[in-house]
């Protein structure tokens, strides 16, 4: 595994592995000794395990940390524990071994690595993850001008990928009993592993957190996740109803589930009553979805970049001027619960 790793990353001429480490102890001296941008780190080691080790850099290094997980469900319970302890992404072991995929697990590998290292001086967005987890002042509002107005809001659909799961565990659980619309999110993960989010999030938030099911009818109050592996889309049934529609088309997006696909599904069925959200993630997936919304005549929050893990989805929205409101994390509940 370190040596595949280690193939892999080296063959980029902008990255050098320093070093490689046995097991968690041997790693977290390591990390002391030479303050890496960036470490992987194994779940599964013999003398101290990645959890243990995870705690341990956090506490005595504070580093960028891309976990290394089965795409098992243990394997997804252990990864949602270390985003929760502060690793900013994860890659699934199986990428080691000899596979038709293997160039697009190279470059997803290494295009991860670049971006949780470009987009922030390192000290500065570990600082500012330790901070959110304590009590700090409100930061100052980046740009709203007064609240969003308060149109009738029938649904809100939410995109997130790198830093999502340690974000919505701030969030969601601030969304309030009173929101009775539903909400509708697509964080970017393998099988099993959006699961193990949803139950997290459930046992933490006021209102219901579950994997979305195919065919199910849509309820309000209710939080559905995409699962992971699979576009979340909605069916109209008439009357106010609709149900969800969980499918492996369309097939040519770059990630599956897409905050594009299930954003466009979302306002075909309540219009420029979507209250849309962009948050931390690389790329621009839900751009096109904000658009779309945009052109409706909705409306939109996007995260600030102070208090993303990697503002590339959010910039993409803000950059064309999409944005309604530019939030940090923890405001944008508080943003919802007055408007919807």
């Amino acid at each position: 595994m370190r040596k595949s790793l280690s193939i892999m990353l080296n063959s980029d001429p902008d990255i050098e592995v320093i070093a490689t480490a046995r097991n968690g102890q041997e790693g977290c001296e390591l990390a002391m000794k030479l303050k890496p941008h960036l470490i992987t780190l194994d779940i599964e080691m013999p003398v101290m395990d990645g959890l243990t080790a995870l705690k341990k850099i956090m506490k005595d290094c504070p580093t960028s940390v891309l976990m290394v997980s089965s795409l098992t469900t243990e394997g997804a319970q252990a990864t949602i524990s270390a985003l929760e302890l502060g690793a900013v992404d994860f890659i699934s072991k199986e990428m080691s071994y000899v596979s038709v995929n293997i160039a697009a697990i190279k470059e997803d590998l290494i295009h991860k690595v670049k971006e949780i290292t470009r987009h922030k001086i390192l000290k500065e967005r570990l600082s500012r993850i330790r901070a959110s987890g304590e009590n700090v002042p409100a930061r100052r509002l980046s740009r709203i001008v007064n609240d969003l107005p308060k149109i009738g809001y029938k649904s809100i659909a939410l995109g997130i990928s790198t830093g999502g799961p340690f974000t919505l565990q701030k969030v969601l659980p601030l969304i309030s009993e009173k929101v009775n619309v539903p909400i509708f999110i697509v964080q970017h993960m393998p099988p099993k592993f959006t699961k193990s989010l949803a139950e997290r999030l459930n046992s933490m938030s006021k209102l219901e957190v579950k994997e979305a099911e195919d065919l199910e009818l849509v309820r309000p109050g209710v939080i559905y996740i995409a699962p992971g592996g699979f576009h979340m889309k909605l069916t109209s049934k008439g009357s106010n109803q609709c149900s969800i529609d969980i499918s492996r088309e369309p097939s040519d997006t770059l990630h599956r589930p897409s905050v594009d696909v299930m954003m466009n599904s979302v306002i075909d069925v309540y219009g420029k009553y979507t209250l849309g959200v962009i948050m931390t993630g690389m790329g621009k997936d839900g751009f096109e979805g904000i658009k779309t919304l945009k052109s409706l005549g909705g409306y939109s929050i996007a995260q600030d970049e102070e208090s993303c893990v990697v503002y590339g989805m959010p910039k993409a929205v803000v950059d064309a001027g999409y944005a309604d409101a530019i939030l940090p994390a923890e405001k944008i509940p508080e943003m919802i619960n007055k408007v919807v």
